[in-house]
């Protein structure tokens, strides 16, 4: 092992990347492209493709994968709030940010909805205020992991622009 892979290791990081994101949307088409680029690049990321039901806890596992990665890629898309466990995982990147760092992609959506809750993530974020109450901590929580991660200098992408992005990836803040 080099002397940068040693210097990680104390660190702690496990893994040069997590990536977040919502399955449904991206899992078979950016997500898929972004990983195989990952790995092509020698830059190991954690892979979970577990579909956790409603009201699920994040699982200790999880926790201890975003913990232990170096860079976190949160790739927001039309039905990312949808999901309590991308919610809860952004809520622990949010708590690792001051030491790792933070790259959001805008995947077929605008920062300011997520912002200001409007369209998808509105209606989701909604949704989840029926089922666990408006001024309850885990909205709380929820809405201030967004409203910090969307302030990160990240990428709005749209149809196209995949290679685009991957590229400024690798030029940019993955230079792992």
């Amino acid at each position: 092992m080099g002397e940068h892979g040693e210097e990680e290791e104390r660190l702690g990081f496990t893994y040069d990347v997590f990536i977040s994101f919502r399955g449904e949307d991206t899992r078979n088409n950016f997500i898929g492209h972004l990983r195989r680029e990952l790995g092509r690049k020698g830059i190991k990321s954690f892979n979970d493709d577990r579909n956790m039901r409603i009201g699920e806890s994040l699982p200790p596992a999880l926790s201890k994968a975003i913990e232990e990665s170096k860079i976190f890629i949160v790739v927001f898309s039309e039905n990312y709030a949808s999901s309590t466990q991308c919610l809860d995982e952004l809520v622990t990147i949010m708590k690792c940010s001051e030491k790792q760092l933070v790259y959001p992609v805008f995947y077929h959506v605008d920062p300011s909805d997520i912002r200001h809750e409007r369209n998808s993530f509105g209606k989701h974020m909604k949704a989840h205020e029926n089922e666990t109450g408006k001024e309850s901590q885990k909205m709380q929580d929820w809405r201030s992991a967004l409203s910090k991660a969307v302030d990160f200098p990240g990428r709005h992408i749209t149809i196209g622009m995949k290679g685009i992005l991957l590229k400024k990836l690798w030029g940019r803040s993955m230079n792992i």
